[in-house]
């Protein structure tokens, strides 16, 4: 028996660090501290399974506290009045920060390193689906791409028009389309539009603005098939995140290989991590594939 193996970089991690106005200050337990700003707020997270380092007394001081969660609603129990947004940096751009009754707080700081990628591609045209509240769309933008950012929620939409605003790209060429991934790719193949990069970051399950249903593990092969074929003959890049799917990033990679062989270039895939301050533990935030020519 023959084993055929293509070449391919190692496993990557991708991490992103302390910084001003972002740090994981502790995690364990099932949970994860992180101070935006001045604001420090404590929440669920399952992937943190070691002892936190720091002792209660020291969780206690969080500004905001999660509890519930999961598909369902949970709650912030605030130890003192905040803002309802405030904005922060990362890396070069800003974001306006909410804690949601869904946990999150509109940020997910371990897409830094994919960011800072997506720029530097300098594509001229790029399809976000999925997009949420806009960094991979901002970082697109500021390569100097023409963007199409797509989501299926208005208040996401809303409030990435808000962060590319803080950043200084309202007047950016970006196009802010509320529609269903799906029915949206359907009509561009019968438009005949192309787009020389793609991003897409779909969740496990989700909604459409119509209610309609999505679920990684019966819609993300036909979403895949429908995104290469608005891709350019000339593409540069296709990039593919996962958060909270229970996928490794080699079931993404592998999906990609028809583009390696189509058009050349390579692929990296890996996992997206958090640094915490002090001690150097990384945390496991999600995975990613992505392509280049």
């Amino acid at each position: 028996m023959s084993v055929r193996f293509w070449p391919r970089a190692p496993h990557m991690i991708l991490i992103t660090k302390p910084s001003k106005d972002y740090e994981l200050l502790d995690s364990g337990e099932g949970e994860k501290l992180e101070r935006y700003g001045q604001v420090i707020l404590r929440r669920p997270d399952p992937q943190a399974l070691w002892p936190k380092k720091m002792d209660e007394k020291e969780w206690g001081k969080a500004t905001a506290t999660f509890s519930g969660g999961g598909r369902e609603k949970g709650s912030w129990k605030f130890a003192e009045k905040i803002p309802e947004g405030w904005p922060i940096k990362l890396g070069d751009l800003k974001f306006l920060i909410k804690p949601t009754p869904f946990k999150h707080t509109g940020l997910f700081p371990e897409q830094l390193a994919n960011w800072q990628w997506i720029e530097k591609q300098e594509a001229t045209s790029v399809l976000n689906l999925f997009g949420y509240t806009g960094g991979a769309t901002l970082a697109a933008a500021k390569g100097g791409a023409t963007v199409i950012h797509l989501d299926g929620s208005r208040s996401a939409i809303n409030w990435a028009k808000q962060n590319a605003e803080i950043s200084g790209l309202k007047a950016a060429p970006i196009r802010w389309i509320l529609d269903d991934a799906r029915k949206f790719l359907k009509r561009e193949i019968k438009r005949g539009n192309k787009y020389e990069g793609i991003i897409m970051d779909p969740p496990a399950f989700g909604h459409g603005p119509n209610k309609e249903v999505w679920k990684i593990e019966e819609h993300f092969l036909d979403l895949l098939q429908h995104s290469f074929q608005v891709l350019s003959d000339q593409p540069l890049f296709f990039l593919i995140n996962g958060y909270a799917s229970g996928y490794s990033a080699l079931a993404y990679e592998n999906n990609l290989l028809p583009l390696v062989s189509k058009f050349g270039g390579n692929i990296e895939s890996g996992e997206l991590t958090i640094e915490e301050q002090g001690s150097g533990r990384l945390l496991p935030c999600g995975i990613f594939a992505r392509w280049k020519k």
